[in-house]
Order: C-alpha cells, then sequence, then structure tokens
C-alpha cells in the first residue's frame, strides 16, 4: 500500500510502502488454527445449533500500541484472499484450497463512524452477499423486518451507499435481502404481499414454523427461526440474528459454500470500555460457530475468567477453554491456548523494516547508521520505526540531510498511545512503575503512594507490561514504552511535574528499602538483595537523592557475604582519545563507584583498586560509615600489593573508629602480624576477634604455616560450620578452599575431594583470588607427580601477576620448593628458593623462605627471624616429614 505522507513530503518524492515484517510464527498459529477449526466443523458430530458445546473458533493476538497488530491483519486478510499476497516465507497452509472468506472489520474505525454492531454485522452479510452470491432467507427476512422497524424511510441501499461499504463489497445485498422476502412470499404463497411488507411476511412465515409447514421449513427450518421473527426486532434481537446466518451458512449448496474468516481489528475500542456492546460482539461469535474469529487487541480476551459472569454471556474456561490462560497449552483444546502476544521485532526485522520502508531507485533511503540508533531507541516496537520513518521525513523536507543523532530522540505519541485507555490511578502506577527496572504489586502501590492494589493490579494484564515469574520482581515495562515516558512530556491533563517525578523516586526508593529490611526479617535474601541495591543506587543518582536511607545497611550486608555480584555494568579501560568519565557528584554516585570498586576488584589489578577507593575519598561525598567502608577494602587491596605500612595505618584507622568494621579491621592487623611473621602477636589478637573478624580462620593461617595440620583443619572446619550457620557462602567457600590447603600438604589423596568442593562452591561465587588459591593448591597435590609442575606454575605465575595479588606468589614458590624436595631437583629447589627470597624480599612472608629450606633439609636461612610458636626444630621437622611421606607414596 502506497504511503501518501511520504508521497506528498516534498517535491522530490521517494518510493515508499507499508513495509512488512515476516511475522511467520503469528501466521503459523493462524494457519494451525484455522485447519483444526475446518476440521472440527466437517466432523459429523458439528451441529451448528449447538448452544452448549465449548466455543473454539476464536483466536487472539494481544500486544501494546504500534506493535504491529493492525498490519498482521491485513497482512492475513490479503493472505487469505489471494495466495499470491501470501509472504513466501509463510508457506503454502494445509488447508490451501478451501473457500474461506476473510471479513475485517476495524473496529476503532467504525466507532469513529458512529457505526456499532449494527455496522458489524452487516459488513458480515455484505461480504457474504458479494461472495455467495444468493439469499439467506430466514437471516434476510429478520434483518430486512429489523430494518424497516429501526430505520423507517432509510432503505438498506442507501445506508450501504452513504456508509461506504457498497464500495467494498458492492449493492448486492439489499437485491439479495428483497429476493429472500419474495421467495418467502412464493413459498409461502401469499401474492397478496408486497416486497415492502415484511412484518407481514414474517408473520406468515412464523404461522407456518408453527404448523410445521414443510415449505416452510424448507425455506428457513433452523429451530429458533420463529422465536427470533416473534420477538420485538430491536438491537438486542438483532444480536441472536447470527445464529440465523450461521445457520444459512452451514445449509449453502457445495459450489457456494464458505467459511468466514472474520478479523476484529483495535479490540480494545470496544471490549475493556464497554462491557454492552462486547457482550453483542462475543455472542456474534458464539452463534457462529462455523466462523472463525481472529480478534486483535492491546490487552487479552478475558471472557474465560469466571468473574464476568453476568456481564457476558458465556464466561468461564469450560465455554472457551483455548482462552484460558490460567491452564497449560495442551489442556486448551486441541489447538491450546489460543492468545497470542505479539512480540518486539529483532533487531534484524528492524533493520529490514526501515531499509524496505523508503527506498530510491531500489535502494534504501535511511543510511545503516540512522536505521541503527533507531532499531537501538525502538527496542522492537513497530510504532517506533514509523515514528522515526515520519520524523525523517520531516527534517528531509526542510532541505537538510538527516543524521544519526537526529533520531536519539523519544516520541510523545508513543505516550498518548500508551495512556489513551487507561484510568488515572492506572496512569499514575504506569508512571511511578516506569522508574523501576522491575517491580510487583507492592512496590509499584508504594511507589505511586495509593492505598490498594487494585490499579496496579489491572495495569499487569495489560501487553505493556511483560511478565516473568521467576524473577525477583516479575512485572516490568516495555523499554521503549518506559524511555518514553521518562524523557518525554505526555501533554496529559494529568501530567508530572518535575516535583511529581521525585516525589514518586523517593517513594519508590523507600519501598525497595522496605521489601528489603522486611524480607530479612524473616529470611535474608541475598539475591533481593542485591537487586534492590541495584535499583535503589540507579533511583538516588538518577533523582539526586541525597538521603540514602537503607542504602548504607545494604552496603554493608553486600560486602558481608564475599559474594561479588557486580551492582553496576563494569567499568571498562577508555579508550586513549575517549572522554573523561565524569567524577561521581553526588552521594549516591560515590556509593556506587566505592561498591564497584570493591566487586571489580575480582577483576582488576589491586593498585587499580586502591586508586579507585583513594578517588572516590577524596570526592567527600561518602559518609563517615560509607568512608569507613572505603577505607578497609583500601587498606586490604595495599596488604594484597605488598605495602604492607600503609595497609597497617588504614586498619588502624578502621580499628580505632570502633565501627562496624572494626572487627574485620583487627582481623586485618592479626593477618598483618602473621605475614610479618609474628605469629605470637597474631594469636594474641584470635580471641578478640569474634565470627566478625572471622577468628576460626585466623587461627587456621597461624597453625597451617607451623605444619600443626590437624589443628589447622578443625579451625578451617570451625570457620565453614559458623559461615553456614550464618548463611555466608563466601566465607563458606573460602574456609573450604583453605581445608583443601591444609589436607593438599598432608593427606593428597584426600585433598582430591576436599578442593572438588571448594571448586563446587567457588563456581557459584565471584571470587579470583580465592579461585587462584585452589589453582595453587592444584599444585601442593601434585607435587612430586609428573603432571607439569612448572608449566602449570608459569601460567598462574603470570595470572597473579596480572591480578595484583603478590600475596600468593610465596606460596606459589613454596608449592614448587615442594614439588623440587620431594623429587631431589636441587637446582630447581634453589631456583624455586632464590625466587621465595625476591619476593620475600621486604620481610613480608619470609616464614615461607624458612619452610622451603626446611622441605630440602637445608640449613635454617639468615636474614629475617621468625617468631614462631613452637620450637623452630620443631616446624622444620615437620615440614620435612611432609616430604619424605610423599616420597615413601610415590615410590621414590
Amino acid at each position: 500500500m502506497a504511503d501518501l505522507r511520504a508521497l506528498f513530503s516534498s517535491n522530490d518524492p521517494v518510493g515508499a510502502s507499508e513495509a512488512f515484517t515476516n511475522r511467520q510464527n503469528q501466521w503459523r498459529f493462524v494457519a494451525t488454527a484455522i485447519e483444526e477449526h475446518l476440521r472440527h466443523i466437517a466432523a459429523p458430530g458439528f451441529d451448528v445449533e449447538d448452544l452448549e458445546a465449548p466455543r473454539n473458533n476464536v483466536t487472539v493476538f494481544h500486544g501494546v500500541g504500534g506493535i504491529g497488530k493492525s498490519t498482521l491483519l491485513r497482512k492475513i486478510e490479503a493472505a487469505l484472499t489471494d495466495a499470491e499476497q501470501r509472504p513466501v516465507q509463510w508457506g503454502e497452509p494445509a488447508w490451501a484450497g478451501e473457500r474461506l472468506l476473510p471479513v475485517r472489520i476495524d473496529l476503532a474505525r467504525s466507532a469513529s463512524n458512529g457505526a456499532d454492531f449494527e455496522r458489524v454485522l452487516l459488513t458480515i452479510r455484505l461480504a457474504l452477499a458479494a461472495r455467495v452470491g444468493r439469499p439467506l432467507p430466514s437471516f434476510d427476512l429478520a434483518l430486512r423486518r429489523y430494518w424497516d422497524t429501526r430505520h423507517p424511510g432509510e432503505p438498506l441501499e442507501e445506508y450501504v451507499r452513504r456508509t461506504g461499504l457498497a464500495a467494498k463489497f458492492g449493492q448486492m445485498l439489499p437485491q439479495q435481502v428483497q429476493g429472500a422476502v419474495s421467495e418467502a412470499v412464493s413459498a409461502l404463497q401469499l401474492p397478496g404481499l408486497v416486497g415492502s411488507a415484511a412484518g407481514q411476511v414474517a408473520s406468515a412465515l412464523i404461522t407456518a414454523l408453527r404448523e410445521r409447514r414443510e415449505r416452510a421449513r424448507a425455506l428457513a427450518g433452523c429451530a429458533r427461526t420463529a422465536d427470533l421473527l416473534e420477538i420485538e426486532p430491536d438491537l438486542e434481537a438483532l444480536s441472536y440474528y447470527p445464529h440465523l446466518l450461521a445457520w444459512e451458512i452451514s445449509r449453502l449448496p457445495a459450489k457456494h459454500s464458505v467459511v468466514p474468516v472474520i478479523l476484529l481489528d483495535t479490540f480494545e475500542d470496544t471490549g475493556d470500555r464497554h462491557r454492552d456492546t462486547e457482550r453483542l460482539l462475543q455472542r456474534l461469535v458464539w452463534l457462529m460457530p462455523n466462523a472463525f474469529f481472529v480478534v486483535s487487541g492491546r490487552n487479552r480476551l478475558p471472557w474465560a475468567n469466571p468473574a464476568l459472569q453476568g456481564q457476558l454471556d458465556y464466561t468461564g474456561p469450560a465455554a472457551w477453554p483455548g482462552l484460558d490462560t490460567q491452564q497449560p497449552a495442551w489442556a486448551a483444546g486441541q489447538s491450546g491456548a489460543r492468545q497470542h502476544l505479539i512480540g518486539d521485532l529483532s533487531p534484524r526485522d528492524c533493520d529490514d523494516h526501515l531499509a524496505r520502508r523508503l527506498t530510491r531507485d531500489g535502494q534504501p533511503l535511511i543510511s545503516p547508521e540512522i536505521r541503527e540508533v533507531i532499531t537501538q531507541r525502538s527496542h522492537g516496537l513497530p510504532l517506533h520505526l514509523d515514528l522515526a520513518v515520519s520524523r525523517y521525513l520531516e527534517i528531509r523536507r526542510t532541505g537538510r540531510t538527516p543524521v544519526p543523532s537526529d533520531f536519539d530522540h523519544t516520541f510523545p505519541a508513543l505516550i498518548a498511545r500508551t495512556l489513551s485507555d487507561l484510568t488515572t490511578d492506572e496512569r499514575h502506577v504506569l508512571r511511578s512503575a516506569s522508574l523501576l527496572d522491575a517491580w510487583d504489586l507492592d512496590l509499584a502501590t508504594q511507589a505511586a503512594g495509593l492505598p490498594h492494589q487494585s490499579a496496579a493490579r489491572r495495569l499487569i494484564e495489560r501487553p505493556m507490561i511483560s511478565e516473568d515469574p521467576h524473577a525477583t520482581w516479575p512485572y516490568h515495562l516495555h523499554a521503549a514504552i518506559r524511555t518514553a515516558l521518562r524523557t518525554a512530556g505526555d501533554h496529559t491533563e494529568d501530567q508530572w511535574t518535575p516535583a511529581d517525578w521525585h516525589q514518586a523516586a523517593v517513594r519508590a526508593l523507600a519501598a525497595l528499602g522496605q521489601q528489603w529490611h522486611d524480607a530479612g526479617a524473616l529470611i535474608p535474601s541475598r539475591t533481593l538483595l542485591v537487586a534492590c541495591l541495584r535499583q535503589g543506587l540507579r533511583l538516588a543518582r538518577d533523582h539526586r537523592l541525597d538521603d540514602l536511607a537503607w542504602l548504607t545497611d545494604a552496603a554493608y550486608a553486600y560486602t558481608d557475604d564475599s559474594v561479588w555480584e557486580p551492582i553496576a555494568p563494569p567499568t571498562q579501560p577508555p579508550a586513549p582519545d575517549a572522554p573523561r568519565q565524569p567524577e561521581p557528584d553526588t552521594p549516591a554516585d560515590a556509593l556506587a563507584e566505592l561498591l564497584a570498586a570493591i566487586a571489580r576488584r575480582q577483576h582488576e589489578h589491586r593498585e587499580r583498586t586502591a586508586e579507585r577507593l583513594t578517588a572516590v575519598l577524596d570526592t567527600g561525598l561518602l559518609s563517615t560509615q560509607l568512608a569507613e567502608l572505603a577505607l578497609y577494602y583500601r587498606a586490604k587491596a595495599h596488604k594484597d600489593i605488598g605495602l604492607t605500612d600503609t595497609a597497617l595505618d588504614g586498619m588502624r584507622q578502621v580499628a580505632d573508629a570502633g565501627g562496624r568494621l572494626a572487627p574485620r579491621a583487627r582481623r586485618g592487623l592479626a593477618n598483618l602480624a602473621r605475614i610479618s611473621g609474628d605469629f605470637a602477636t597474631a594469636l594474641t589478637a584470635v580471641p578478640t576477634l569474634g565470627w566478625e573478624g572471622r577468628h576460626h580462620r585466623v587461627l587456621g593461617h597461624i597453625r597451617w604455616p607451623h605444619g600443626d595440620f590437624d589443628g589447622a583443619v578443625a579451625a578451617y572446619k570451625a570457620a565453614r560450620l559458623e559461615a553456614e550457620q550464618h548463611d555466608a557462602p563466601g566465607e563458606r567457600a573460602i574456609a573450604q578452599t583453605h581445608i583443601a590447603l591444609v589436607t593438599a600438604f598432608a593427606d593428597p589423596a584426600r585433598a582430591d575431594d576436599e578442593l572438588s568442593l571448594a571448586h563446587q562452591l567457588l563456581d557459584q561465587l565471584d571470587q579470583r583470588a580465592t579461585t587462584l588459591l585452589a589453582h595453587v593448591i592444584a599444585l601442593v597435590r601434585d607435587a612430586g607427580t609428573d603432571h607439569d609442575a612448572t608449566g602449570r606454575a608459569a601460567i598462574l605465575r603470570t595470572e597473579i601477576d596480572v591480578a595484583g595479588l603478590t600475596w600468593l606468589t610465596p606460596l606459589l614458590e613454596t608449592s614448587l620448593a615442594f614439588h623440587h624436595s620431594v623429587r631431589g631437583e636441587q637446582d630447581s629447589l634453589t631456583a624455586a628458593i632464590d625466587r621465595l627470597r625476591a619476593a620475600t624480599a621486604t620481610g613480608d612472608f619470609a616464614y615461607y623462605v624458612h619452610i622451603a629450606a626446611a622441605m630440602g633439609d637445608l640449613p635454617q636461612p639468615d636474614g629475617h627471624a621468625i617468631q614462631w610458636l613452637d620450637e623452630e626444630p620443631t616446624v622444620r621437622a615437620r615440614w620435612r616429614s611432609l616430604v619424605t611421606a610423599r616420597q615413601h607414596g610415590l615410590g621414590y
């Protein structure tokens, strides 16, 4: 179909057409349903007069405004009318060759022209008149009687001409209706009556039918004809006449037989808002079981909902099994569910649509760069594509060549289409929910500040709302509509001001916090915590909310478990010529950067982590509690990269402050003492640490360097149990990995199981340092074997350097010293000890050099003295015995 807007857009017209994307799945949905309908009505037991059998003669396409429902129905109509107009990709249906009669009725256009159910029924009858070419006596006589009564002085042919229906269907209907009257006069032998006396003819026919006259029953033998002709011919009676029409269609001779396929477009204009009109249309569908109906609208057809009983004649899943969306597809009759959501177009379909929409000399007029921008902004919504085409034409008409930036744009028309059929409360909830990435009924209602959920409940039935029942919050708004609501004025009477949006953001943030607190009081949920943090941080940032309220508590809870899910999109290193990223300028920005830096340390060099944390501290935007969080993790980063003095200073600041992280900071001080070789000071601190300071794990770190493997395993097991009791999966994985470390030295056979469990726990987390530790442990387990220890160690050495985890390097070299000691490779052992000396030159982890020397039965090294808890000869003997035990086990 030609696009006249494009044709008249300038003096230099371009080729334009109504481009149609494939929609192959939707065609298959219709074709399958029609095939099953044809089988059903051809079955021996089918009875067109049966008013009790369930109906599966309707299928529904629903979706947001502008998704392409009307275009789809026009294409289906064309494909059913002429096979040559069917897209090749759709293929030939199984019922090809059947006499189908497609009739598309735009209910919105009808309503705008002041038409109603009369027009719908007349349109169907006109289509039959054009195709069948003969009277349908019982229906036509009833129609004529109705028309003469309700429209006195207006001939039917004049109405058909005036409404434009004659242009599509011709003027055959008035003659056929008159032919039906004449046929009745002849059959009943009523020569004294003229064609205009339809009422008298009807009365005579009623009498003849009551008397069971054979010629009358041959003319109009439907069991309910007499009753329908007898009642007052008003609109209510007219709505039952389709029963007569269905009966007449069923008795057509083979050469005239047809199966109507009636396409009711824009059903929302009569459905949700006007149950009176919807009741008439539903009656039409029910009373014509031999016709197939395709309905399109913004919302699902709710006829299977028992709650509508009393508002509509036929309700419930037993009446409309194919419309029952509460049942699985296999339970909805032969065809499965008959309600089909029209989804968004894929990026490829969007680009194809835009490329074919406007052309010049057979080539796309819209450049690939512009098409890419439009596609990204559309989120697959066809209406956005068409509005972008209109914008392209408008810009072109000014004499300027459109550029991609012209289409980084939101269209108010999207909002108008979205809000047009919502109530005031529904619009209020919709705007509030647009602030959220996802939500449930409680969250949307609280964000809207309403005292009841009814508006939110009605809103989730709209096709603009998608549902994922397995998500933390099941509902989310179509991305294109959400963007339009947030970035363009909607020009409605109740349009929100900036203050309204700000207040809604405050309510939404409070609602998120309330959900998190309420859930935590019952069963803490890590998934909910992270989801609330992500949405809360974005709300606070986008709307510049200074009061971070519950976000501070949530930030601490996030760091407690050592899981490290991303809270914000990963930070990519900027390109050399890229503009500098803006510094945080709100407390929410600073908190988001703080959490991102802490989480990203699993994927960045710890030096980069320290730099990011220093930068966010320097902004001065963090509260005292959040600044403490930044100081603590910066100190940890400094410890990891070997800046021990700086790490000590940071840990002391946090411990002296006495805040939430003081126990962790005291643990850090204890670990730093142990790292320097002062095991006594570290041990003295253990009783002061408690669970928050991970006391059992710190004790394990002290015990295993002494070769006290039983004591170390007991400590780590206690740490793992305590982590399980506190539902801390990150800490549990760390404790289990250290159990694997100790057993890898002492019992390599058992280490297989312990290491396997460690990997199982780590696979669910994002702990880079602990994962690398597990790889080092595998080397310890394999010490003395032919499993390429040196090659694997070289790879690990690189990974450790890239991560900035210098504390792992001494353990890696110690694992190699163990391997070479078991194999008696003195030169390689000496090289490993030399590397160890270099890695521990500052004095940190110098005890590893003593352990390596003991493994190789070498003299006690000079240099840094170690304050062992046990006598040094005892410690040396324990480590040497590990080597001899391993040699014995491997048969050396």
